[in-house]
């Protein structure tokens, strides 16, 4: 029993924590930092004002977790953020291929949990700041309202990953708010005030079928007239969740002190919503549907952005251009929506795809006038346009995995965080992201540490791939396919494929390729071919083109035709390999063509995209020279996924026991390996609501052995679904080779292995 009956002031319970870097904000880009920064032996104190980790993925909002690979809406191939975020990802299809919301919470958790160098405090906001000097950030206060405790935390860096912003506005870092004229940056596309300065927030809400008939009475305060909605005919009683993004509100408004009154309109607008729905008789299949969640915070996407050393405009993204200090990459649209939300009577959104994905800056990451401040996140240096697309949460986490490598690497080093541009200390940052699984466009890691460079590389087979057997459903040709192939230098193709014909038809074959190596996008035709086609069953349609290839890159063989005529599939898939449609994906596109206004800054191009499975097979063909990107020796080559050829060792499609194997000279010292596996980057992952049509992907190996010269087995995995495997073995071992035995994932898929890399020491 306490019994206290004095009348003097009273402190709160205080407790002051000191660490490596403290990370204000817990969602992606606050998670996926303080996990990096961890692993790589700092220690971390992660503050989230919430109870969940995951920001606008969490159950508390339910958006789904998206980024350069933009629903498989536009020409980013195999364009799946890597790292930290791609762990997640695998793990929660794995797990919760459904896209139950609770579930995101708990990976989240557990993730963060799991690691012994993060204190994680919840339900914490920070509100004070102390300054050690001018431009230093010394100490922030920061409170749990459910333990009741006042936190004092120290450290010599700092991440804000707060959304909003909290600590950089707090300690007097360089931001903006609100849309950049167009003359600053000269971005073509930045928006006039009558179209909006800042993006709104969200609220979704779930429905759910109870068997019986469900009354609902709205709210007093719920939007009566729902027709003050301009799009209110889009309504209907199968949309729910983040599938509403278009309900947004704010964009007028202090979307960082506003936000409870942005909140109360959004309730307004969804229990009108539902109210029309369940009550105006239009829907009468509403009848059992009863409202299971609503949202009690809402979704932000736009409020303070942090000036940097650099800031991201939109030449950045459309022209992809080049920055020697990438550490990370975008591959959203520019997406900018009206300021006036749901009640406006503009598109919700405007969606202008570059032809590929655009580097990201370290100089991005950082503040310009505070020494020892990370930003990650929506936070970081980005005009309002370039922001547009910077701002999904999957391009937030690869970005905070950046900032988390860094200040690691600070804390090394005993430096701050502009001293990482210094060429040197660049390029070990760099290194050390693309050790973790981060993808830096144009970069290949070149570990110095990496045993299996030094080794000779021999595989029980290579794939030469000279046939897609013709074994699966037909497609129309109502719209344009295409054939993704790798080729080389030197390669012309020579193909068949096979075509039922209703009716006497004309087939036109073309050969593409995109205007830079490593982006897919066809925009550059080499070659045409017409045939005339009679009716007829399984008719053999060869073409020979004359154009010789100079370099490795992907070739598109694109076939064109009508309703009368269907080309026959393969269930064969083959990392590496996709068959490609050239249609529109209404969920980031308003045609299958980009047609922007010219005065924009933004390109005219076709999208080509694949289908998602079950369907998205392969078209069947022949070759009459085989595809031999596939060799064993991709997998010392520095690049893990496919960029401007597959990257991978596959092996041959007979293979029934596939195995790779490195051989040294010299007996090594092996402590470590760490292999790359294909989870198939080109797949989206969405978190919630999607649903897929798997859980593990079908690209990857299901186990592997590893043995070493003689015939020892070191590891015996039975059970892989992840991208990475990471072994470290209980005692080193001195070997002449190392054997890495793969499981086949299936009769109608070929192992493949994107990277091996093996290490004398336990740990890097």
């Amino acid at each position: 029993m306490i019994l206290d009956s004095g009348g003097a002031p009273r402190s709160l319970h205080t407790r002051s924590l000191s660490s490596d870097l403290v990370v204000v904000g817990g969602g992606l880009a606050g998670v996926c930092s303080s996990i990096t920064a961890a692993r790589a032996g700092i220690r971390v104190i992660l503050v989230q004002d919430r109870p969940v980790l995951g920001g606008n993925s969490s159950s508390e909002v339910r958006l789904w977790i998206l980024g350069a690979t933009s629903h498989m809406g536009n020409n980013n191939r195999w364009a799946r953020e890597g790292g930290v975020i791609d762990e997640i990802l695998v793990e929660n299809t794995f797990r919760n291929r459904e896209g139950n919301p609770l579930f995101v919470d708990t990976l989240l958790l557990e993730k963060v949990v799991s690691e012994p160098n993060i204190t994680l405090l919840l339900n914490t906001a920070v509100f004070e700041v102390t300054k050690q000097d001018a431009d230093t950030v010394g100490s922030v206060k920061a409170f749990c309202s459910q333990n009741s405790t006042l936190y004092e935390l120290t450290a010599p860096l700092f991440c804000d990953a707060s959304g909003d912003g909290v600590l950089g506005f707090m300690a007097g870092a360089a931001f903006r708010m609100g849309a950049e004229a167009r003359e600053e940056f000269d971005e073509k596309f930045a928006p006039t005030h009558e179209y909006g300065e800042l993006l709104g927030h969200s609220l979704y809400f779930y429905s759910k079928d109870a068997g019986r008939p469900i009354v609902f009475t709205p709210p007093s305060y719920a939007l009566q007239d729902i027709t003050q909605i301009p799009r209110w005919r889009q309504f209907n009683a199968k949309e729910h969740g983040c599938k509403l993004w278009w309900v947004e509100y704010g964009g007028r408004l202090d979307t960082v002190h506003a936000t409870e009154d942005i909140k109360w309109e959004l309730w307004r607008v969804i229990y009108g919503v539902w109210n029309h729905i369940k009550n105006s008789g239009q829907f009468p299949e509403a009848a059992n549907l009863t409202l299971e969640w609503v949202g009690t915070i809402p979704g932000k996407r736009e409020s303070r952005r942090f000036e940097g050393d650099y800031m991201l405009r939109q030449q950045d993204v459309v022209e992809q251009r080049f920055h020697a200090d990438a550490v990370a990459f975008g591959g959203w649209s520019i997406d900018l929506h009206p300021a006036d939300g749901v009640f406006s009577e503009k598109p919700g959104c405007n969606q202008w795809h570059a032809k590929g994905v655009y580097p990201i800056p370290y100089r991005c990451l950082y503040s310009r006038n505070l020494t020892n401040l990370f930003l990650a996140g929506r936070v970081i240096s980005a005009s309002h346009v370039a922001f547009g697309s910077s701002r999904v949460m999957a391009t937030c986490a690869h970005v905070g995995q950046a900032v988390g490598m860094a200040a690691a690497a600070c804390r090394r080093g005993g430096v701050l965080p502009r001293a990482l541009t210094e060429p040197t200390r660049l390029r070990d940052l760099q290194c050390s992201l693309l050790r973790t699984g981060q993808h830096i466009p144009g970069l290949a890691l070149r570990d110095e540490a990496d045993l299996a460079r030094r080794a000779a590389v021999v595989a029980s087979s290579e794939l030469r791939l000279s046939e897609l057997r013709p074994d699966g459903p037909l497609i129309p040709l109502s719209d344009g396919w295409a054939m993704l192939l790798p080729v080389g230098s030197g390669t012309r193709l020579d193909l068949t494929v096979w075509a039922d014909v209703a009716a006497e038809s004309e087939l036109r074959v073309e050969l593409r390729q995109s205007s830079r190596p490593d982006n897919h996008t066809p925009d550059v035709t080499l070659e045409r071919h017409v045939h005339r086609m009679s009716s007829g069953s399984g008719k053999p349609v060869r073409t020979t083109f004359d154009h010789v290839f100079s370099e490795p890159r992907y070739a598109f063989v694109c076939f064109f035709g009508d309703a009368n005529m269907r080309l026959r599939t393969s269930e064969q898939r083959l990392t590496g390999v996709l068959s490609l449609c050239h249609a529109v994906n209404l969920a980031v596109a308003k045609s299958a063509v980009q047609t922007p206004p010219e005065d924009i800054g933004v390109d005219c191009f076709e999208f080509w995209q694949p289908k998602r499975r079950p369907a998205g097979q392969n078209l069947a063909l022949r070759l009459e020279s085989p595809l031999t990107p596939f060799g064993a020796a991709n997998v010392i080559n520095g690049v893990a996924r496919p960029t401007n050829q597959p990257n991978a060792w596959v092996a041959d499609l007979s293979e029934k026991r596939p195995a790779l194997t490195l051989r040294w000279s010299e007996p090594q010292t092996v402590a470590r390996v760490e292999l790359m596996f294909d989870t198939d980057f080109d797949h989206p992952m969405e978190s919630v609501l999607w649903g897929h049509p798997e859980d593990r992907m079908p690209f990857c190996a299901r186990g592997y052995r590893l043995i070493d010269d003689q015939d020892r087995v070191l590891v015996d995995c039975r059970e892989q679904h992840q991208t990475r495997a990471i072994v470290v073995l209980p005692e080193a071992v001195r070997t002449r080779s190392l054997r890495v035995e793969l499981t086949r994932p299936s009769l109608n898929v070929p192992a493949a292995l994107f990277e091996v890399r093996c290490y004398a020491t336990r740990s890097l």
